[in-house]
């Protein structure tokens, strides 16, 4: 690749009518996060819309190195207001990189990737489709929580002790 620099990138838009979750209400905010986004910007605006009841459901979308900043922006958010419905959807967007010659007779390379871009819906009110992939909420039991119905089969186990390591003995010339 010494014989080439790199020139123009040529990506694929991310359009609000594209976005992968069906049944999205007309009106929701879908905040688009950079990878030089600051989250308290991106945070105190999707607050804003949110107190004023201006939409009830909120897009975060994300490519590439942005990714983890939009998982802990809806994060916050949804422990901040309690949003207790959730869709999530990967996809990916196309890019292609051209690189130009230094010497002539060379071709220009294209060389096009996929880069992950990820689509949190949170929603204040219910989803219509909870079977749909993706789905999640808050309702019911959490993760962390043990049910309280049924005895772990672990806890009726009795404890097996461990055998230590069998250590080698070491090997001398002696």
């Amino acid at each position: 690749m010494e014989n080439y620099f790199k020139g123009k990138n040529v990506e694929e838009e991310l359009e609000r009518s594209k976005i992968p979750i069906k049944d999205l209400p007309e009106n929701f905010l879908w905040m688009q996060v950079k990878g030089g986004s600051k989250m308290t910007n991106l945070l105190s605006h999707a607050s804003g819309i949110l107190e004023d009841k201006t939409a009830t459901t909120v897009v975060w979308t994300a490519a590439g190195v942005a990714i983890p900043k939009a998982i802990s922006c809806s994060e916050i958010l949804k422990r901040q207001f309690n949003i207790e419905h959730q869709v999530t959807k990967l996809t990916y967007k196309r890019v292609d990189e051209f690189w130009e010659p230094k010497l002539d007779g060379l071709e220009t390379i294209v060389v096009k990737r996929q880069i992950p871009v990820i689509h949190i819906m949170l929603s204040v009110d219910p989803v219509l489709d909870v079977n749909q992939i993706g789905y999640q909420t808050m309702q019911g039991k959490k993760f962390w929580q043990k049910d309280q119905n049924s005895n772990s089969s672990k806890q009726n186990q009795p404890y097996k002790a461990r055998k230590p390591f069998k250590q080698k003995k070491p090997q001398g010339n002696s």
